[in-house]
Protein backbone atom coordinates (compact mmCIF):
# COMPACT_ATOMS: atom_id res chain seq x y z
CA UNK A 1 0.00 0.00 0.00
CA UNK A 2 1.55 3.13 -1.16
CA UNK A 3 1.42 6.02 1.49
CA UNK A 4 -0.28 9.25 0.41
CA UNK A 5 0.19 13.15 0.66
CA UNK A 6 -3.01 15.87 -0.09
CA UNK A 7 -2.50 18.46 -2.31
CA UNK A 8 -5.30 20.63 -2.84
CA UNK A 9 -7.30 18.37 -5.37
CA UNK A 10 -5.19 15.68 -5.85
CA UNK A 11 -2.70 13.21 -4.04
CA UNK A 12 0.95 12.06 -4.46
CA UNK A 13 2.17 9.10 -3.62
CA UNK A 14 5.16 8.00 -1.68
CA UNK A 15 6.41 6.61 -5.34
CA UNK A 16 5.65 10.04 -6.81
CA UNK A 17 2.67 9.29 -8.91
CA UNK A 18 -0.04 11.78 -8.88
CA UNK A 19 -3.46 10.87 -8.08
CA UNK A 20 -6.33 13.20 -9.52
CA UNK A 21 -9.67 13.81 -8.03
CA UNK A 22 -12.67 12.11 -10.49
CA UNK A 23 -16.47 13.51 -9.93
CA UNK A 24 -18.68 10.41 -10.23
CA UNK A 25 -22.20 11.75 -9.47
CA UNK A 26 -24.68 9.92 -11.50
CA UNK A 27 -22.39 7.26 -12.77
CA UNK A 28 -23.06 4.91 -10.68
CA UNK A 29 -22.36 3.39 -7.51
CA UNK A 30 -17.98 4.88 -6.93
CA UNK A 31 -15.37 2.50 -5.79
CA UNK A 32 -12.14 3.63 -4.47
CA UNK A 33 -9.01 2.92 -6.26
CA UNK A 34 -5.38 2.67 -4.70
CA UNK A 35 -5.37 6.50 -4.79
CA UNK A 36 -8.27 6.80 -2.55
CA UNK A 37 -9.82 8.43 -4.99
CA UNK A 38 -13.81 6.86 -5.80
CA UNK A 39 -13.76 5.18 -9.15
CA UNK A 40 -17.02 4.72 -11.35
CA UNK A 41 -18.14 1.34 -12.90
CA UNK A 42 -16.23 1.22 -16.41
CA UNK A 43 -19.58 0.79 -18.16
CA UNK A 44 -20.74 3.98 -16.48
CA UNK A 45 -17.71 5.70 -17.14
CA UNK A 46 -17.75 4.80 -20.78
CA UNK A 47 -21.47 6.15 -20.72
CA UNK A 48 -20.31 9.72 -19.57
CA UNK A 49 -18.59 10.37 -22.70
CA UNK A 50 -20.45 10.68 -25.69
CA UNK A 51 -19.03 9.88 -28.46
CA UNK A 52 -20.64 9.77 -32.61
CA UNK A 53 -19.68 9.71 -36.45
CA UNK A 54 -19.55 12.56 -37.93
CA UNK A 55 -18.95 13.64 -41.89
CA UNK A 56 -16.47 17.10 -42.39
CA UNK A 57 -18.50 19.13 -44.83
CA UNK A 58 -15.49 21.60 -44.54
CA UNK A 59 -11.99 22.31 -43.58
CA UNK A 60 -9.41 24.96 -44.07
CA UNK A 61 -6.22 25.77 -42.12
CA UNK A 62 -6.24 27.60 -38.74
CA UNK A 63 -3.67 30.01 -39.80
CA UNK A 64 -3.19 31.50 -36.18
CA UNK A 65 -2.48 27.90 -34.01
CA UNK A 66 0.90 27.69 -32.76
CA UNK A 67 0.94 23.83 -34.00
CA UNK A 68 -0.32 23.37 -37.87
CA UNK A 69 -3.60 22.34 -37.71
CA UNK A 70 -7.04 22.53 -39.66
CA UNK A 71 -10.58 24.41 -38.78
CA UNK A 72 -13.11 21.68 -39.54
CA UNK A 73 -16.91 21.50 -39.66
CA UNK A 74 -18.39 18.57 -38.86
CA UNK A 75 -21.76 17.18 -39.95
CA UNK A 76 -23.33 15.30 -36.81
CA UNK A 77 -26.64 14.47 -38.15
CA UNK A 78 -29.75 15.45 -36.04
CA UNK A 79 -27.14 17.15 -33.83
CA UNK A 80 -26.19 19.62 -36.33
CA UNK A 81 -22.79 20.58 -37.63
CA UNK A 82 -20.27 20.99 -34.97
CA UNK A 83 -16.91 22.91 -35.24
CA UNK A 84 -13.01 21.18 -34.36
CA UNK A 85 -9.72 21.98 -34.29
CA UNK A 86 -7.43 19.99 -35.22
CA UNK A 87 -3.69 18.86 -35.87
CA UNK A 88 -3.71 16.77 -38.51
CA UNK A 89 -1.62 18.41 -41.51
CA UNK A 90 1.21 15.58 -41.38
CA UNK A 91 -1.33 12.70 -42.83
CA UNK A 92 -4.34 14.98 -44.20
CA UNK A 93 -4.47 17.42 -46.61
CA UNK A 94 -7.95 19.28 -46.70
CA UNK A 95 -9.09 18.00 -49.68
CA UNK A 96 -8.50 14.17 -48.31
CA UNK A 97 -11.11 15.57 -45.17
CA UNK A 98 -13.91 16.50 -46.84
CA UNK A 99 -16.60 13.70 -46.68
CA UNK A 100 -14.40 11.86 -44.34
CA UNK A 101 -16.12 9.93 -41.88
CA UNK A 102 -14.87 10.54 -38.25
CA UNK A 103 -15.71 10.56 -34.33
CA UNK A 104 -15.73 13.03 -31.81
CA UNK A 105 -16.60 13.44 -28.29
CA UNK A 106 -19.16 15.64 -28.45
CA UNK A 107 -19.91 16.96 -24.62
CA UNK A 108 -16.07 18.04 -23.64
CA UNK A 109 -17.29 21.81 -23.88
CA UNK A 110 -15.94 24.69 -25.95
CA UNK A 111 -12.34 25.74 -26.21
CA UNK A 112 -10.99 28.66 -27.95
CA UNK A 113 -7.36 27.77 -29.97
CA UNK A 114 -6.25 30.48 -31.65
CA UNK A 115 -9.51 32.20 -31.85
CA UNK A 116 -11.60 29.56 -32.94
CA UNK A 117 -14.00 27.98 -31.29
CA UNK A 118 -13.59 24.27 -31.37
CA UNK A 119 -17.19 22.40 -30.18
CA UNK A 120 -15.81 18.76 -30.43
CA UNK A 121 -12.78 16.66 -30.24
CA UNK A 122 -11.94 14.72 -33.26
CA UNK A 123 -10.09 11.45 -32.09
CA UNK A 124 -7.13 10.10 -33.02
CA UNK A 125 -3.72 7.48 -32.66
CA UNK A 126 -0.35 8.81 -33.10
CA UNK A 127 1.46 6.61 -35.40
CA UNK A 128 5.21 5.70 -34.71
CA UNK A 129 6.39 9.15 -36.13
CA UNK A 130 3.87 11.08 -34.13
CA UNK A 131 1.33 11.64 -36.49
CA UNK A 132 -1.93 12.09 -35.79
CA UNK A 133 -4.02 9.18 -37.76
CA UNK A 134 -7.74 9.45 -37.41
CA UNK A 135 -10.35 7.32 -35.88
CA UNK A 136 -13.34 6.17 -37.98
CA UNK A 137 -15.91 3.13 -38.51
CA UNK A 138 -14.50 0.90 -40.63
CA UNK A 139 -17.34 1.55 -43.18
CA UNK A 140 -20.21 3.84 -43.55
CA UNK A 141 -22.72 4.55 -40.65
CA UNK A 142 -25.44 7.32 -40.37
CA UNK A 143 -24.06 10.82 -39.20
CA UNK A 144 -24.47 11.48 -35.60
CA UNK A 145 -24.60 7.76 -34.70
CA UNK A 146 -23.50 7.05 -30.93
CA UNK A 147 -20.42 4.72 -30.83
CA UNK A 148 -20.91 2.39 -27.62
Amino acid sequence: MHQTRRHADREVLDNGSVCAGVSTAAAGPPHLTGCGVERMEPLAAFHVLELRVGRVVRAEPLERARKPAYKLWIDFGPAGVKASSAQLTDLYRVEDLIGRQVIAAMNLGDRRIAGFTSEVLVLGVPDDAGRVVLLAAERAVPDGGRVF
